[in-house]
Parts: structure tokens; sequence; C-alpha cells
């Protein structure tokens, strides 16, 4: 779908809120709670992006994006380029972290991560089910929907602030330690998710959901740079150690065609002739890493990779 940014407003110094809807109006497809959209970027890099508001018949989507500071040209290119009026391609809802009203739930968000809950929180209230939340954030100035989400919840939210320091980290142990009859939805940086999981282990299988949009590390430190060979033209394409090959050959006006980004839907499933991959995907089979690579996170283990491009 093509759609307009109608609406931006600032949440925090590094967190902007965009509405996105159809240019000629109506509805969109619907927006359940814990849903996401990937969408084009105006750099061209395809992300995902958590529903802020859950709707069956939305007129409009809204998303909160942070300007990371690690970012790979993605969320800087939505700070800095996508104003009111721009048109984004967009992907229809998809929901990887559904939520259920059949138990009571525990919401976890740490961050940017507040983009789900909020929706699930919103979701709970609307049908009158049991719920409690802990929003855990680094100061009250960086905390995107402080006031709407505390309103919204009321007694039943545990805000924290840590003010960057790892000693002042809430502690999810006395939340954890006795397991609840709850559904745990978990969604923020790594290090949350990870003590969340460390801490919840004992609890029923099927009851901790997790929503994370990088399951796989895109550019690690050691990475060297490659050279990509397009077979049918014979051109060869450098990529640098910190970028991808999928970035390299959008860099260079190559027309690409990608979904996550993250190697975890198989959209840029790209064939390879030659070279040694070190495949680091989450969908190809064995058999086919003999032949595909994901060039969305997949690197050249020596010097040289041949793709049949």
């Amino acid at each position: 779908m093509e759609l307009e940014i109608t609406a931006r407003r600032s949440l925090t110094a590094e967190i902007e809120e965009f509405t996105l809807a159809a240019s000629a109006g109506g509805a969109l497809p619907a927006a359940e709670a814990g849903a996401h959209i990937t969408l084009e970027t105006p750099s061209g890099a395809m992300r995902r992006y958590s529903l802020i508001r859950p709707d069956s018949v939305p007129t409009v989507y809204t998303i909160a994006v942070k300007r990371e500071v690690q970012s790979r040209g993605g969320s800087v290119s939505m700070h800095e380029a996508a104003g009111i009026g721009h048109r984004l391609m967009v992907e229809p809802p998809r929901n990887d972290f559904a939520l259920s009203l059949a138990h009571p739930a525990l919401l976890v968000a740490g961050g940017i991560g507040i983009t789900p809950i909020y929706a699930m929180a919103q979701k709970l209230v609307e049908k009158g089910r049991a719920f409690r939340a802990i929003y855990c954030t680094r100061s009250a100035a960086e905390t995107a929907y402080a006031r709407e989400f505390a309103q919204l919840c009321g007694d039943r939210l545990t805000l924290h602030h840590d003010g960057g320091d790892p000693d002042a980290a809430f502690d999810f142990w006395e939340t954890f330690e006795t397991p609840t009859a709850e559904h745990v939805y978990c969604c923020g940086p790594a290090p949350l998710m990870e003590e969340v999981k460390a801490v919840s282990g004992h609890w029923r299988e099927g009851t901790v959901h997790f929503e994370d949009f990088r399951p796989v590390e895109v550019v690690r430190a050691d990475d060297a740079a490659f050279t990509v060979v397009l077979a049918k033209s014979g051109i060869e394409l450098a990529v640098p150690a910190d970028r991808t090959i999928l970035e390299a050959l959008r860099d260079a006006g190559y027309k690409t065609v990608s979904s996550c980004e993250s190697g975890a839907c198989g959209t840029c499933k790209t064939p390879y002739l030659q070279g040694e991959v070190d495949h680091r995907d989450m969908v190809l089979m064995d058999e086919e890493k003999t032949c595909r690579v994901m060039i969305c996170v997949s690197r050249a283990k020596g010097g040289r990779l041949v793709l049949d491009l």
C-alpha cells in the first residue's frame, strides 16, 4: 500500500510519532494489538514498526520511531526525511506478537518497546480484562507516552527509571519468583528481554512471549570487507565491513527486494554460484545453503562471492 504521512509529533528527543493514511482516505486492513507494519523508509531500507493503536477498521496507522545511535539508515531517514505529505510503501499489518484475552496479562516494556505494549493495554482496558504493566526507561524525559500510558493503566502500572545505571535496573525477580496465571508480553532492549527470559524460565511453557525485530546480529565487530560479483554483468561491488550485501547493492543503485532485513522472512533469498557463505539467517533449509544466500544478513567467509544476478 502507498500511505501518506498525515501527522508527525515528537514524543521525546529521540522518538517521533508518525500517522499514516491512504491518500484517498478510507479504511485500512485491521490492526490488532501487537501487530506491526513493514515500510520502506526514505533511505530505501525496509523496517518493521509496531502499531500504537489497535483497531478492527482503522483509517490511520500510528507508529513511533526511535532514532537509533547505531542506525543503519532506516530510522535516521524517517527522522530527517519523512515529513507530513511524504508517501511510503507499506505492507499490510502482520502479528507475530498476538495478545490473548483468555488470560490475565503482565505487560513488560523497555524504552521504545512500549509501542506494542501500549496497544495491548488499550485492548485490555477496552475489553475489561485484568492486567498489570511494568515500563522501564532511562529517565522521565526519555519515556514515550508516559502521561497517556499512566492515565490508561492507573495503579496497574509500575514505572521505573534507572538513570542509565545498570545497578539501578528494575529487579524482576520479585515479580517472576512465583508463577501466576498471567501471560507475559515483553518488548524492549536486549538486556531487558534477556533478564526477563532468565527470571521466567520456571514459568509454564507458552506463557511468556517476546517481540524482537532484530533476531540476528546483522553486522559484527569482527566482520571484514569482501567483494560481490554480479554474474550476469560481471560487475564487482565492494561490501564494506559495516554494510550488508543488500545495502551495498542498494547503495550502488540496484533495485532490491526485501522485507524484514533481519534474516527472518526469506524475501531477499538470492542464488549464488561461487564462494563460501557465512549464513546468518533463520529461514534457509540446510540443502538451500549450498546455493542460496539471504543477502540482508549473510556474508562471504572469504573475500569473494558470486551472485546469480
